[in-house]
């Protein structure tokens, strides 16, 4: 049995290093893909709707516990919308910001994520030469797009759920999570509020 010829070898082993060299650039574009469908997934989760309904006790009495929220909440800058005695309701109108520090941060990672698209695109349709990197302008869309759909009008909903007749106060309070939590926070030990803990003790 003959040997085969040097250059059927060569051809052989380019062929196989081609073959090699397609599945690794498939296999990047997949993960890079994959990696854009998580920026997206995480720029809606940072700029949905995070309205949460909490009960809070106290063993201090009605007024004085709602005068404490009402006034904690107008140094935040929120103010009373209205107000439905019979039905023992407060509503507070304000407006959520956008942190800037988060939306530079997507800007930054669709960047880099676009950049790393275009370069894989790149290398696998060398055809289209260059341009596949102008996909990083798109970056700081990520950020804007968190901006316009972070910064929205929000309220803060009171409700006193006991009666007169019984001692102390608990109250449903409807607002963003954020807000629950510091307000738990910073009124907790004032007016000696008290919940379940799951806004603190949850991650998300």
């Amino acid at each position: 049995m003959t040997e085969p010829r040097p250059l059927a070898r060569w051809v052989k082993m380019v062929r196989r290093f081609r073959r090699r060299d397609m599945l690794t650039r498939s296999s990047t574009l997949l993960l890079t893909l994959l990696l854009v469908v998580g920026l997206v997934f995480f720029l809606r989760a940072a700029s949905k709707d995070r309205t949460t309904v909490v009960e809070v006790r106290s063993p201090r009495p009605p007024v004085e516990v709602l005068d404490g929220l009402s006034g904690w909440l107008t140094e935040r800058g929120w103010h009373a919308e209205a107000c439905d005695p019979d039905r023992s309701v407060l509503r507070f109108a304000g407006r959520v910001r956008a942190s800037m520090s988060l939306a530079v941060l997507l800007s930054l990672l669709g960047g880099v994520g676009a950049c790393c698209l275009g370069l894989v695109v790149r290398q696998t349709l060398p055809g289209f030469g260059w341009w596949p990197l102008l996909l990083g302008l798109l970056g700081p869309a990520a950020g804007l797009i968190y901006l316009r759909r972070a910064e929205r009008p929000e309220t803060v909903e009171l409700r006193l759920v006991n009666g007169a007749d019984t001692p102390g106060s608990t109250l449903r309070l409807r607002a963003h999570r954020d807000e629950l939590i510091a307000l738990e926070t910073e009124l907790g030990p004032r007016l000696d509020l008290a919940s379940d803990g799951a806004l603190l003790s949850s991650p998300i």
